[in-house]
């Protein structure tokens, strides 16, 4: 029986069952892996019913903390969410196996044969906030690579997280995989998160998956190498030689298909010269979507817009609000992200193969689009299967972190009883 009120000594104890098992998955075939997330699918799908009434729980926890409708959107869960946490299962166990992999190799004058092959990372600690489907995706991408896991879910999806916790767990036993392989941290108490973000003898990397308040937290305390982007303050510019049909479909479906995801649009900048013209178009749809626009310079006359503060540049707000403002040109549109953004998805929307060409030239986001909605932004849609988050930063991991991006890589050294001179 774990002890609840021990939380050091509950922690360290998930730690060191999951190092174990991570020893254990290194070895383990590819086939096991497949299996296990292949059973864990079916046991998703069967076990709906009970997902979605813990869920209902989870709901109801999230009114009586006042949660916005954004983020009580990123907690529900319905029959159509969960068919898409089987596909997502079933996604990740059918890609190519990473561990073992080949990535290059070569032969020295010397008579060595090198060649540098995946291996998985050890022991991975995931921390996210409302999301319950990041349990499965995170558990899944951590099996795939040979890792183990410690989940530690937000509060608000306890109860969704814990039951879809436990059918992963139901496919790592049908596949006869240690269940340590995949640990939730059963308790909302904060201070798991205290402890995981020290534990440096078992955890290997952190990778947190969240708001802002959350990521701040884990890369100002962390010991343990965090994978992590803080924001998703993704920008939308329309050029001058923009398309009003693709300008109207972008950045709708950019802002109001999912508002409360990192890939959501938040801020449009619009090239002067079509001010008056597309990006009005644009921003009156935004406006007739139920979007409060928040706009400037001659964007803020156009009807049912309000006046943009200092305070919304730069601003990530995961709900239907967008910033909104004139530039000069593309130069201009490149200085405002590079001054508010952080380097998560930017896009551009253009018939200009020029524009295009300067934009990914001059901007160093970790991703960045052309004529594509942003809520393409997401490891499923790479063709990940899933992810368990976008890194921004340039060490190891960049953008959607599927499978691949959660291992690492040794050196084999072949000789025939070589020596050096």
């Amino acid at each position: 029986m774990k002890d609840m009120d021990n939380i050091p000594a509950l922690m360290a104890d998930i730690g060191t069952r999951a190092k174990i098992a991570s020893q254990a998955l290194a070895f383990a075939s590819a086939e096991s892996r497949r299996a296990a997330l292949m059973a864990a699918a079916d046991a998703v799908w069967l076990q709906r019913n009970d997902i979605i009434a813990a869920n209902a729980r989870d709901l109801e926890y999230g009114r009586d903390k006042g949660l916005s409708a954004a983020m009580m959107d990123r907690l529900m869960l319905d029959d159509t969410r969960i068919q898409g946490i089987v596909e997502g299962l079933r996604a990740v166990a059918e890609q190519p196996d990473p561990v073992g992999e080949v990535l290059e190799e070569w032969d020295r004058p010397t008579g060595l044969h090198i060649s540098r092959v995946r291996t998985p990372l050890g022991v991975i600690g995931v921390i996210y906030e409302s999301r319950p489907n990041v349990t499965a995706d995170a558990g899944a991408l951590c099996l795939k690579s040979g890792n183990a896991v410690i989940l530690r879910g937000g509060s608000e999806s306890f109860h969704s997280s814990s039951t879809i916790h436990a059918c992963l767990v139901a496919g790592l036993r049908a596949a006869g995989l240690p269940e340590d392989a995949i640990q939730l941290v059963p308790t909302r108490d904060r201070a798991a998160v205290s402890e995981l973000l020290t534990m440096t003898d078992t955890v290997d990397v952190i990778v947190p998956r969240g708001g802002k308040g959350l990521v701040g937290l884990v890369q100002r305390e962390a010991r343990v190498p965090v994978f992590a982007h803080l924001e998703g303050i993704v920008h939308i510019y329309l050029d001058r030689d923009a398309s009003l049909q693709k300008a109207l479909d972008v950045v709708l479906n950019a802002k109001t298909r999912r508002p409360g995801i990192c890939g959501a649009a938040e801020c449009l900048l619009i090239h002067e010269d079509i001010a008056d013209t597309i990006g009005a178009d644009v921003i009156a749809a935004l406006v007739s979507a139920g979007v409060e626009v928040r706009a400037d310079g001659a964007l803020a006359a156009i009807e049912g817009t309000i006046v943009a503060e200092d305070e919304d540049w730069g601003r990530e707000y995961l709900d239907m609000i967008i910033a909104a403002k004139p530039v000069t040109d593309i130069d201009a549109a490149i200085a405002h992200i590079r001054a508010y953004g952080s380097n998560h998805t930017d896009c551009i929307v253009t018939e200009s193969a020029e524009a295009v060409a300067r934009f990914f030239e001059q901007l160093d986001s970790a991703i960045l689009m052309h004529n594509a909605s942003t809520q393409f932004a997401d490891g499923g849609e790479f063709g990940m299967g899933a992810e368990i988050g976008i890194a921004t930063g340039k060490m190891h991991a960049r953008g959607p972190v599927g499978a691949k991006q959660l291992t690492s890589f040794k050196y084999l050294v072949r000789g025939d009883g070589t020596v050096r001179a």
